[in-house]
């Protein structure tokens, strides 16, 4: 993607052709955000696939191997933007530690004031392309109202100032700069100067998840991405993500997404787009 922002209308037409010329799953330089109003489309990323149904809204990060494939009654946005032409968002931020981000919005919303600002954003884009500054502002708002409606699946930015979420925050940076490293749960709860119990509490309330899901989830991501970008072979993925056996690694993968890391890397062989 030549430019860093681009954004169209889902029409009938844009419809027909997608269906007519289905694509393979693929992944993109970019990210990607699909605002659906109509329809039940259905999303592959990553090997998962499932069903929406409207409004609902997609979140497919850089890198991610997915394929979109909507209905007949499918009507809605697109847009894709470079990481460099905004802020990084909850979407991106959190994209690391869930398999797949789309969630449902209040059809009232959809009508309103999210189907106002697309509409202020296309037209900004479309009469001023070389002049971002307006739709980037406009599209800054538009992810903070689509975060917000996605409070139960993302923190929200009033959210994210609570103490329990500060805890969590400080808890991911942490875990960032070590999840590739053999640690258990307990390092994770020393180095933020509490205990297991409570660092449990803390991401059960603000994730959803225990510390433990959060950890595997985020290498398993890892691992996904290594098997879809790098050189390596399944036994130094496993060991660079501080799994010391290959066996291990590969049970624990397989459990999570039904397909060996082997088989994974050979179905998911994507066209970059």
């Amino acid at each position: 993607m030549e430019k860093p922002f681009d954004m169209f209308v889902i029409t009938e037409e844009v419809v027909d052709e997608i269906r007519s010329h289905p694509t393979k799953p693929h992944r993109h330089v970019y990210e990607e955000l699909l605002i659906i109003t109509r329809g039940n489309p259905s999303h592959f990323i990553d090997f998962f696939e499932e069903t929406l149904c409207a409004p609902v809204v997609i979140y497919v990060a850089h890198s991610k191997v997915h394929e979109f494939m909507p209905d007949k009654e499918t009507r809605g946005w697109c847009i894709r933007y470079r990481n460099d032409f905004i802020r990084e968002s909850n979407f991106h931020f959190y994209s690391n530690y869930l398999d797949q981000i789309n969630f449902t919005f209040d059809p009232a919303d959809c009508r309103q004031k999210i189907g106002i600002l697309c509409e202020l954003i296309l037209s900004e884009y479309q009469e001023n392309p070389g002049s971002p500054d307006i739709y980037r502002h406009l599209f800054s708002a538009l992810l903070a109202k689509l975060e917000a409606e996605g409070k139960h699946h993302l923190p929200d930015e009033k959210e994210s100032r609570t103490p329990v979420h500060i805890a969590f925050r400080n808890f991911l940076q942490i875990l960032e700069d070590n999840f590739k490293r053999p640690l258990g749960v307990g390092f994770y709860a020393e180095k933020m100067n509490t205990s297991v119990r409570n660092l449990n509490l803390v991401c059960q309330k603000a994730f959803g998840k225990s510390v433990s899901e959060i950890i595997e989830t985020r290498k398993l991501i890892e691992a996904r991405r290594l098997l879809l970008n790098s050189p390596m072979n399944v036994s130094e993925i496993g060991y660079a993500l501080g799994y010391s056996e290959k066996s291990y690694f590969t049970r624990v993968f397989s459990k999570k997404t039904g397909l060996t890391p082997t088989d994974f890397r050979a179905a998911m062989q994507p066209t970059p787009s």
